[in-house]
Protein backbone atom coordinates (compact mmCIF):
# COMPACT_ATOMS: atom_id res chain seq x y z
CA UNK A 1 0.00 0.00 0.00
CA UNK A 2 2.98 2.52 0.66
CA UNK A 3 4.29 1.76 -2.86
CA UNK A 4 0.95 2.22 -4.54
CA UNK A 5 0.65 5.05 -2.83
CA UNK A 6 4.46 6.72 -3.49
CA UNK A 7 3.74 6.04 -6.77
CA UNK A 8 0.23 7.65 -7.12
CA UNK A 9 1.56 10.88 -5.33
CA UNK A 10 4.54 10.89 -8.26
CA UNK A 11 2.21 10.47 -11.16
CA UNK A 12 -0.37 13.68 -9.56
CA UNK A 13 2.82 15.62 -8.98
CA UNK A 14 4.44 15.39 -12.40
CA UNK A 15 0.61 16.22 -14.05
CA UNK A 16 0.88 19.34 -12.11
CA UNK A 17 3.73 20.26 -13.20
CA UNK A 18 2.97 20.25 -16.79
CA UNK A 19 -0.46 21.79 -16.19
CA UNK A 20 1.18 24.65 -14.83
CA UNK A 21 4.16 25.16 -17.63
CA UNK A 22 4.27 28.12 -19.44
CA UNK A 23 2.31 30.45 -16.36
CA UNK A 24 4.01 32.73 -15.04
CA UNK A 25 3.52 34.97 -12.24
CA UNK A 26 2.66 38.91 -12.57
CA UNK A 27 5.50 40.92 -12.79
CA UNK A 28 5.56 43.23 -9.20
CA UNK A 29 9.17 45.06 -9.33
CA UNK A 30 8.61 49.07 -9.32
CA UNK A 31 11.88 49.38 -11.54
CA UNK A 32 9.53 47.07 -15.02
CA UNK A 33 6.09 49.98 -14.24
CA UNK A 34 8.90 53.40 -14.63
CA UNK A 35 10.49 51.35 -17.45
CA UNK A 36 7.16 50.87 -19.20
CA UNK A 37 5.72 54.62 -18.48
CA UNK A 38 9.24 55.88 -20.00
CA UNK A 39 8.73 54.28 -22.74
CA UNK A 40 4.94 55.32 -23.62
CA UNK A 41 5.85 58.70 -23.05
CA UNK A 42 8.69 58.33 -25.72
CA UNK A 43 6.21 57.43 -28.09
CA UNK A 44 3.55 60.30 -27.30
CA UNK A 45 6.79 63.06 -27.44
CA UNK A 46 7.33 61.68 -31.32
CA UNK A 47 4.17 63.95 -32.71
CA UNK A 48 5.44 67.31 -32.97
CA UNK A 49 3.27 70.22 -33.07
CA UNK A 50 3.04 73.15 -35.58
CA UNK A 51 3.70 76.67 -34.74
CA UNK A 52 0.39 79.30 -35.60
CA UNK A 53 3.33 81.05 -37.73
CA UNK A 54 3.98 77.91 -40.17
CA UNK A 55 0.18 77.48 -39.93
CA UNK A 56 -0.43 80.91 -41.30
CA UNK A 57 1.82 80.65 -44.02
CA UNK A 58 0.09 77.74 -45.15
CA UNK A 59 -3.01 78.55 -45.25
CA UNK A 60 -1.99 82.50 -46.79
CA UNK A 61 0.22 80.35 -50.10
CA UNK A 62 -3.02 78.34 -50.24
CA UNK A 63 -5.08 80.92 -50.65
CA UNK A 64 -2.92 83.07 -52.78
CA UNK A 65 -2.73 80.01 -55.57
CA UNK A 66 -6.01 79.74 -55.81
CA UNK A 67 -6.51 83.12 -56.49
CA UNK A 68 -4.06 82.94 -59.41
CA UNK A 69 -5.82 79.79 -60.83
CA UNK A 70 -9.28 81.90 -60.69
CA UNK A 71 -7.51 84.73 -62.26
CA UNK A 72 -5.64 82.68 -64.85
CA UNK A 73 -9.10 80.81 -66.19
CA UNK A 74 -11.22 84.32 -66.05
CA UNK A 75 -9.38 85.77 -68.96
CA UNK A 76 -10.47 82.87 -71.06
CA UNK A 77 -13.47 83.20 -70.27
CA UNK A 78 -13.58 87.05 -71.49
CA UNK A 79 -12.11 86.24 -74.61
CA UNK A 80 -15.42 83.71 -75.21
CA UNK A 81 -17.32 86.07 -74.48
CA UNK A 82 -15.51 88.91 -76.73
CA UNK A 83 -15.59 86.45 -79.41
CA UNK A 84 -19.12 85.42 -79.41
CA UNK A 85 -19.72 89.57 -79.26
CA UNK A 86 -17.35 90.08 -82.38
CA UNK A 87 -18.79 87.25 -84.42
CA UNK A 88 -20.67 88.40 -87.13
CA UNK A 89 -24.62 86.72 -86.61
CA UNK A 90 -24.86 84.34 -89.48
CA UNK A 91 -27.76 85.99 -92.25
CA UNK A 92 -30.27 83.16 -93.73
CA UNK A 93 -30.32 81.89 -96.34
CA UNK A 94 -32.10 84.01 -99.17
CA UNK A 95 -34.63 80.52 -100.73
CA UNK A 96 -33.88 79.79 -104.29
CA UNK A 97 -36.58 80.20 -106.57
CA UNK A 98 -37.40 77.27 -108.99
CA UNK A 99 -37.09 77.69 -112.65
CA UNK A 100 -39.95 77.99 -114.08
CA UNK A 101 -40.81 75.00 -116.51
CA UNK A 102 -41.20 75.26 -120.28
CA UNK A 103 -44.81 76.76 -120.64
CA UNK A 104 -45.30 78.13 -117.23
CA UNK A 105 -46.44 80.21 -115.68
CA UNK A 106 -50.02 80.42 -117.33
CA UNK A 107 -52.12 82.96 -115.55
CA UNK A 108 -55.47 84.76 -115.44
CA UNK A 109 -56.72 88.03 -113.83
CA UNK A 110 -60.11 89.69 -112.97
CA UNK A 111 -61.40 92.42 -110.89
CA UNK A 112 -57.95 92.75 -109.46
CA UNK A 113 -57.54 88.67 -108.64
CA UNK A 114 -54.81 86.83 -110.39
CA UNK A 115 -54.90 82.86 -110.31
CA UNK A 116 -51.43 81.52 -111.77
CA UNK A 117 -50.43 78.29 -112.10
CA UNK A 118 -46.59 77.89 -111.83
CA UNK A 119 -46.16 74.43 -112.71
CA UNK A 120 -46.91 70.62 -112.86
CA UNK A 121 -45.81 67.15 -112.03
CA UNK A 122 -46.85 63.76 -111.39
CA UNK A 123 -46.27 62.01 -107.89
CA UNK A 124 -48.61 59.17 -106.91
CA UNK A 125 -50.50 58.74 -109.23
CA UNK A 126 -51.83 62.10 -109.37
CA UNK A 127 -51.26 65.30 -111.07
CA UNK A 128 -50.05 68.43 -109.27
CA UNK A 129 -50.31 71.84 -110.35
CA UNK A 130 -48.73 74.33 -108.20
CA UNK A 131 -51.03 77.48 -107.97
CA UNK A 132 -50.91 81.04 -106.76
CA UNK A 133 -53.26 83.70 -105.91
CA UNK A 134 -53.25 87.31 -105.01
CA UNK A 135 -56.12 90.14 -104.82
CA UNK A 136 -54.84 93.25 -105.88
CA UNK A 137 -58.56 94.96 -105.34
CA UNK A 138 -60.29 96.89 -102.72
CA UNK A 139 -62.58 94.49 -101.81
CA UNK A 140 -62.11 90.97 -99.96
CA UNK A 141 -63.02 87.86 -102.14
CA UNK A 142 -64.11 84.33 -101.08
CA UNK A 143 -64.46 81.11 -102.99
CA UNK A 144 -65.98 78.05 -103.22
CA UNK A 145 -63.38 75.02 -104.85
CA UNK A 146 -66.09 72.99 -105.47
CA UNK A 147 -67.38 75.53 -108.08
CA UNK A 148 -63.31 74.86 -109.66
CA UNK A 149 -64.48 73.61 -113.07
CA UNK A 150 -61.31 71.25 -114.75
CA UNK A 151 -61.60 70.36 -118.84
CA UNK A 152 -59.04 68.51 -120.72
CA UNK A 153 -58.01 69.30 -124.35
CA UNK A 154 -60.92 67.03 -125.61
CA UNK A 155 -63.49 69.08 -123.48
CA UNK A 156 -64.25 66.57 -120.90
CA UNK A 157 -65.16 67.75 -117.57
CA UNK A 158 -62.30 66.37 -114.96
CA UNK A 159 -62.85 66.09 -111.03
CA UNK A 160 -60.29 67.29 -109.20
CA UNK A 161 -59.48 68.48 -106.05
CA UNK A 162 -57.81 71.41 -103.86
CA UNK A 163 -54.99 71.51 -101.32
CA UNK A 164 -53.87 75.05 -99.45
CA UNK A 165 -56.00 77.69 -101.52
CA UNK A 166 -57.86 80.40 -99.00
CA UNK A 167 -61.26 80.39 -98.72
CA UNK A 168 -60.88 83.91 -99.03
CA UNK A 169 -58.53 86.29 -100.08
CA UNK A 170 -58.37 89.87 -98.28
CA UNK A 171 -57.77 93.04 -100.55
CA UNK A 172 -54.64 94.10 -101.39
CA UNK A 173 -53.14 91.19 -99.23
CA UNK A 174 -50.67 88.76 -100.37
CA UNK A 175 -49.80 85.74 -102.23
CA UNK A 176 -51.14 82.59 -101.09
CA UNK A 177 -50.13 79.14 -102.70
CA UNK A 178 -51.89 76.07 -103.41
CA UNK A 179 -52.08 73.11 -105.20
CA UNK A 180 -54.72 71.75 -107.61
CA UNK A 181 -54.58 68.02 -107.64
CA UNK A 182 -55.94 65.90 -110.66
CA UNK A 183 -55.79 62.12 -110.58
CA UNK A 184 -53.21 60.79 -113.61
CA UNK A 185 -56.55 57.66 -114.64
CA UNK A 186 -58.43 60.88 -116.42
CA UNK A 187 -55.38 61.93 -117.73
CA UNK A 188 -54.95 59.40 -120.68
CA UNK A 189 -53.49 60.98 -124.30
CA UNK A 190 -54.32 64.47 -122.41
CA UNK A 191 -51.48 67.36 -123.30
CA UNK A 192 -53.49 70.44 -121.73
CA UNK A 193 -56.43 70.96 -119.33
CA UNK A 194 -58.28 74.70 -118.31
CA UNK A 195 -59.63 75.52 -114.78
CA UNK A 196 -62.21 77.70 -114.53
CA UNK A 197 -63.30 79.71 -110.98
CA UNK A 198 -65.10 82.48 -110.16
CA UNK A 199 -66.12 83.86 -106.85
CA UNK A 200 -69.02 83.07 -104.23
CA UNK A 201 -71.38 83.73 -103.71
CA UNK A 202 -71.54 86.84 -106.25
CA UNK A 203 -69.92 85.69 -108.86
CA UNK A 204 -68.74 89.08 -110.07
CA UNK A 205 -65.09 87.41 -111.34
CA UNK A 206 -64.42 85.04 -113.91
CA UNK A 207 -60.66 83.52 -113.39
CA UNK A 208 -60.07 80.99 -116.98
CA UNK A 209 -56.64 79.75 -116.88
CA UNK A 210 -56.75 77.56 -120.19
CA UNK A 211 -54.16 75.71 -122.48
CA UNK A 212 -51.94 74.05 -119.21
CA UNK A 213 -49.65 71.85 -120.41
CA UNK A 214 -49.61 68.36 -118.82
CA UNK A 215 -48.03 65.99 -120.94
CA UNK A 216 -45.93 63.50 -119.95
Amino acid sequence: MLGAGSVSAFLGFNLGSLALKGVSTPDGRPTTKFASAKTSNSQQSGVTLLKEEEILKIVKSRIEGKAKAAQSEKPEEDDEDINKKQKPQEKPQEAVEEKPQPGFPVSAESEGVSFAVQSARYSGGDLLLKVKMQNKGKDSVRFLYSFLDVTDDKGRTLSASTEGLPAELPANGPTFSGTVIIPTALLDDVNKVSLSLTDYPAQKLKLDVSDIPVAR
